[in-house]
C-alpha cells in the first residue's frame, strides 16, 4: 500500500520542474496549450467538420478503407433504426460492471447515438439524425446519477460518446429542438461533468484518462472554458504518469498529487514491473486491453484539443509513439523478454491505434513501423463497446 501523501513532495516537484525547464529537460508548453480557445469550434469533439467532409467524400467514392469501415458501421446493431433506447434514472456499476444496472445499456445507447450521427452526416438520411436525437432525448429526460464503485469510469466512458454525437447533430442538422439541446446540455453539466472533472489520482491511469476524454468533450459542447482548462491540465499531468520515457529518470513519475513518488511505490503502482523502457505503460503488465483504453483516451483528448486550436500532440508525441510502438510490437507476436512482466503479457490491445497513428505518422511524419503494421492489419477498426468506435472510418489517412 502506498502512502496518501509524502512530506516535501510538492516542493520537490516544483524544484524539479523549474530545473527541467531551465535545462531543457521539459519543454514549456505553448500558451495555446494552456488555455481554452477564445471561441470553440463546432462540431469539435474528436471529429471536425473538415474530417467529416473528408470521410463522406471517401465513402461516397467507394474508396478504401473508408467504404469498408462504413459498411461495417452501418451493418452493426448500433446503427439500427429500430433501436429502442433504455434510459435509467440511476445507472449502477460495480467493479467490472457487477452489478450492471444500466451500464451496458447506457454505453451502447451513447455509442449508438454517435454511430447514428456519423451515419447521418455521411448519408444525409435524416432518419439517422432523428434516431440519434431520440436516444439523446430519452436519456436526458431520465438520468440523474451514476452510483457504485465504477461510477467515475462508467461516466467517463458514456460521457465520452455523448458529446461526440451531440456535436455532430447540433451543428449539422436542424431538427433537434432547442428544448432538447438545452436538456441534454443540462444532463451533461449536472450528471456527467461533476463525476469526471476532478479526476481519479490513485486509480489505474485508464480511469483518469477516460474521465478527461469525457470532460474535454463535455466542455466543448457546453463551451465551458473553465472545465476545458481543467481537463487539459489534468491530462498533461497524467500522461507522463502513464507512459514512461527514459528522460523521466530512473523510474516513472507518479500521478501528480497522489503521493506515489518513491521507487518502491511506483513499482507497486506499475503492477510490479521494475525495469522501465520507452513506451512502457503503467498498465502494460496488467493487460493490453486496459492499456489500450488509456492510449485511446490520450489520442482522443489530443485530437479534440487540436480541433479546438490547442495542439498538444508535439508535447506528447514521443510518449504516444513509443507506447503505441511497444505494445504493437508484442501484439504482433514478438517474443516477450523475461524482464518484461515476468515474461508473460496478456494481449488484446483493441481498435485503439488509428487516431494516434494518423496524427503522429500521417500529419507529423513520424515513422511508426509496428504501429502501422498493426493498424493496417486491424482495419476496419470497429468498436470496443465502451468508448471507442469506427476510428478507421473517421481517422484513417484523414489530413484534416
Amino acid at each position: 500500500m502506498v502512502r496518501l501523501c509524502r512530506r516535501g513532495s510538492l516542493l520537490s516537484l516544483a524544484i524539479a520542474l523549474a530545473i527541467a525547464l531551465i535545462t531543457g529537460g521539459v519543454s514549456a508548453p505553448a500558451a495555446s496549450a494552456r488555455r481554452a480557445p477564445a471561441a470553440f469550434t463546432h462540431p469539435g469533439v474528436l471529429v471536425s467538420r473538415g474530417q467529416l467532409d473528408f470521410v463522406r467524400s471517401k465513402v461516397n467514392a467507394g474508396a478504401q478503407p473508408w467504404k469498408g469501415a462504413y459498411d461495417q458501421m452501418i451493418a452493426s446493431s448500433l446503427a439500427s433504426l429500430s433501436r429502442t433506447p433504455k434510459p435509467r434514472a440511476v445507472v449502477e456499476c460495480g467493479s467490472y460492471s457487477n452489478p450492471n444496472y444500466g451500464c451496458t445499456d447506457e454505453r451502447q445507447d451513447a455509442l449508438a447515438a454517435y454511430t447514428d450521427a456519423l451515419a447521418w452526416y455521411i448519408t444525409r438520411d435524416s432518419r439517422y439524425a432523428e434516431k440519434a436525437i431520440q436516444i439523446m432525448d430519452a436519456w436526458s429526460a431520465v438520468i440523474t446519477d451514476h452510483t457504485n464503485s465504477n461510477a467515475p469510469l462508467q461516466t467517463g466512458w458514456a460521457g465520452s460518446s455523448w458529446p461526440r454525437a451531440a456535436e455532430i447533430i447540433r451543428y449539422t442538422y436542424t431538427g433537434w429542438s432547442s428544448a432538447g439541446v438545452n436538456r441534454f446540455a443540462t444532463m451533461l453539466r449536472n450528471v456527467y461533468l461533476p463525476e469526471v472533472i476532478n479526476g481519479s489520482l490513485r486509480t489505474n491511469g485508464n480511469w483518469e484518462l477516460s474521465m478527461m476524454d469525457a470532460a474535454i468533450g463535455i466542455a466543448v459542447f457546453l463551451e465551458d472554458k473553465t472545465a476545458y482548462d481543467k481537463a487539459v491540465s489534468t491530462f498533461r499531468a497524467r500522461v507522463p504518469a502513464y507512459v514512461y520515457l527514459t528522460g523521466d529518470g530512473a523510474f516513472p513519475k507518479g500521478p501528480a498529487g497522489s503521493g506515489i513518488d518513491t521507487r518502491a511505490e511506483v513499482v507497486d503502482y506499475w503492477q510490479g514491473q521494475d525495469t522501465f523502457v520507452d513506451g512502457l505503460s503503467q498498465e502494460t503488465c496488467r493487460d493490453f486491453t486496459h492499456t489500450g483504453y488509456g492510449l485511446a483516451a490520450i489520442a482522443h483528448i489530443a485530437e479534440t484539443a487540436r480541433i479546438q486550436g490547442q495542439d498538444l500532440y508535439p508535447e506528447i508525441a514521443d510518449r504516444l509513439r513509443h507506447a503505441l510502438g511497444l505494445h504493437a510490437k508484442y501484439q504482433l507476436g514478438t517474443a516477450v523478454p523475461s524482464w518484461l512482466c515476468g515474461g508473460s503479457l496478456t494481449l488484446g490491445l483493441g481498435p485503439v491505434t488509428e487516431v494516434g497513428f494518423n496524427a503522429l505518422h500521417n500529419r507529423m511524419g513520424i515513422a511508426m513501423t509496428n504501429t502501422q503494421t498493426l493498424t493496417e492489419q486491424q482495419r476496419p477498426a470497429g468498436t470496443n463497446n465502451l468508448f471507442v468506435a469506427w476510428e478507421t472510418l473517421t481517422h484513417a489517412g484523414n489530413p484534416n
